[in-house]
């Protein structure tokens, strides 16, 4: 079967509704699943939070430090977006390896992009979980207040979820082919990108033989774009444009490596030992 064909060929809305309602089933029957969602999120803000307090107290210089120190806490917030986003997508995707489920599914009228459709909303639905309440909690403990970014928070949201799904589709596939000896990828690969992603500071501060790498990376230009809002109040539709059209080009990459993957797992006959 041709790639177009196995991509779009018969998708079926009611076959990733019946793995979504399956995926939340598996929520609703685990309270450490749903806790373990709001508990990092919530610990990380925490902790930045009080780094921020602590910054604005010792500031001197002009303010300076006090609106640098501003950026933290919404950078930690963006970036448990961009991270849960992806694990959202590959923690759902393992809860089959683990069930050892994933041979059943494909097998089944199931289509691949059914299946990565199914997870992309498990991916969402998962974020909102985790993250929503922890932004109430940066209200309430620090007066920060992620949803006065407006207009950008959906810029910055919008493009940070489209890194973690074509993340979550590498990372998936690579699962396919591999199984879980490849399981670390799902925890860790994120964490690779992350000192390129200018998360915590702004490009320059990179060596300059690092900045076109980093400027590669779509989450670059939503961090640098957070503080251009925080700091100068000015929102850099350039820069999101600019993102959004590089998340264009991996995902569609992250959607051939996928099919990709599991067309040589297929030929391997690698998918019924994919527990193993």
């Amino acid at each position: 079967m041709s790639f177009a064909a196995e991509v779009f060929c018969g998708f079926s809305a009611a076959r990733v509704k019946a793995l979504v309602v399956r995926y939340i089933y598996l929520l609703r029957s685990s309270w450490p699943r749903l806790f373990e969602l709001i508990y990092w999120p919530a610990v990380q803000m925490i902790t930045w939070g009080f780094i921020q307090r602590y910054l604005s107290h010792v500031g001197t210089a002009g303010g300076a430090a006090v609106v640098g120190a501003g950026t933290l806490i919404g950078a930690m917030l963006l970036w448990d977006i961009l991270f849960r986003g992806q694990l959202g997508f590959s923690a759902s995707f393992l809860e089959e390896m683990w069930s050892r489920n994933v041979g059943n599914l494909l097998m089944s009228p199931l289509r691949p992009m059914e299946f990565v459709a199914a997870l992309t909303v498990m991916s969402v639905i998962r974020l909102v979980l985790g993250v929503v309440p922890v932004t109430l909690l940066a209200i309430l403990f620090f007066g920060f207040n992620l949803w006065g970014l407006g207009l950008g928070l959906g810029a910055f949201f919008i493009n940070l979820l489209l890194t973690s799904w074509s993340i979550g589709l590498l990372v998936s596939g690579l699962l396919l082919r591999n199984g879980l000896g490849a399981e670390g990828l799902a925890w860790t690969f994120m964490f690779m990108i992350m000192p390129l992603a200018c998360v915590y500071y702004p490009v320059a501060v990179l060596p300059a033989w690092l900045q076109p790498i980093a400027w590669m990376l779509p989450p670059t230009y939503v961090f640098e774009g957070l503080r251009a809002l925080l700091d100068q109040q000015v929102f850099r539709g350039d820069l999101m444009l600019q993102a959004l059209g590089i998340n264009v080009i991996l995902f569609v990459g992250g959607t051939v490596a996928f099919v990709a993957l599991l067309q040589s797992s297929r030929r391997a006959g690698t998918l019924l030992q994919v527990g193993e």
